[in-house]
């Protein structure tokens, strides 16, 4: 069992593992090899002195995801398209990271609120509208998802998604780290992503309740305001949920996060799993932390930093 809570995302072609000082990552080459490289997570937001503390250290993971995990995750696109002289430079993948913030909040966040506050605008009744917003929140939430997985490409991610999951079980479980042991776990992991977004949304709900009905603008800025508390607060409810998933009560309270993962992860093959080895085994290495005995770890080369280091 290891000492730290391991986690990750899914990359293209890749797998990102999350460790307790530093991130690896693992990635199929276009020629069919498995490259891996490692950050350092003692340096920016990660060195504050009060980082992993309480309701912080959930702002620290929003930050790991929409940033080092996106840069990464446009880091995996350039590694397939390298193949056909294609690569982003610095300018490119700025605007890419900048759009998806933007687009992030505006989709996820401000949309609804203008659809509830217009479709209920002659409603006198606030809480209808808050309803309304909620509903149109999960709606766009869960549409979103099932419209990308219709694509190969997503789909893949999600395959990979999967790969990740059932690494993380192996090696909380003790296991060796062989295709054949993490096999056997399924793809959905209480401490997912997907989870904390689904607990970020009902959070939400209540959340932007309290604000009321007040004027556009107020409503926009409180959104903006509160989506940092709501997923400090929301990570805090997802590791305690983790932590205590033996109780009835608590498993059925995270079971939505559990069915939304039916979309996002899906049953990866053998050679998706080598990849989410090697990115666990680089975690732990990287964390001065043994790899399980017996683990059989796939070839693999040191990602060579090449022109796209610019974003590594």
């Amino acid at each position: 069992m290891p000492r730290f809570s391991y986690g990750g995302q899914a990359l293209i072609e890749g797998v990102l593992m999350r460790g307790r000082d530093a991130i690896a990552v693992a990635f199929r080459h276009p020629d069919g090899r498995i490259v891996w490289a490692s950050e350092s997570l003692r340096t920016g937001p990660h060195a504050w002195r009060l980082a992993r503390a309480p309701f912080v250290r959930g702002l620290i993971v929003l930050y790991e995801t929409l940033v080092v995990g996106t840069r990464w995750l446009i880091r995996s696109a350039n590694i397939q398209a390298s193949s056909e002289g294609v690569e982003l430079g610095k300018g490119s993948i700025a605007l890419m990271l900048g759009l998806t913030l933007v687009l992030g909040v505006g989709f996820f966040f401000l949309l609804p609120l203008f659809v509830a506050t217009f479709t209920t605008a002659n409603i006198q009744q606030d809480w209808v509208q808050h309803v309304v917003e909620g509903l149109v929140r999960v709606a766009v939430f869960l549409g979103y998802l099932a419209l990308i997985a219709r694509m190969p490409d997503i789909r893949r991610v999600f395959e990979y998604h999967g790969a990740e999951h059932m690494t993380i079980h192996a090696l909380e479980a003790g296991d060796p780290l062989t295709t054949g042991a993490v096999r056997k776990y399924p793809t959905a992991h209480p401490r997912c992503g997907t989870e904390f977004l689904v607990v970020v949304i009902i959070l939400s709900i209540f959340a932007f309740s309290l604000v009321g009905r007040q004027s556009i603008g107020i409503m926009v800025v409180s959104r903006l305001l509160l989506i940092p508390v709501i997923a400090g607060i929301g990570y805090e409810i997802l590791k305690f949920g983790a932590k205590h998933r033996a109780n009835p009560i608590v498993k059925a309270i995270m079971a939505p996060g559990i069915l939304v993962q039916m979309i996002t992860t899906k049953q990866p093959t053998d050679d998706q799993i080598e990849v989410a080895i090697v990115s666990m085994a680089q975690a732990l290495e990287a964390d001065g932390e043994p790899v399980p005995a017996g683990s059989e770890l796939p070839e693999r080369e040191r990602l060579d930093p090449g022109p796209a280091a610019a974003v590594a």
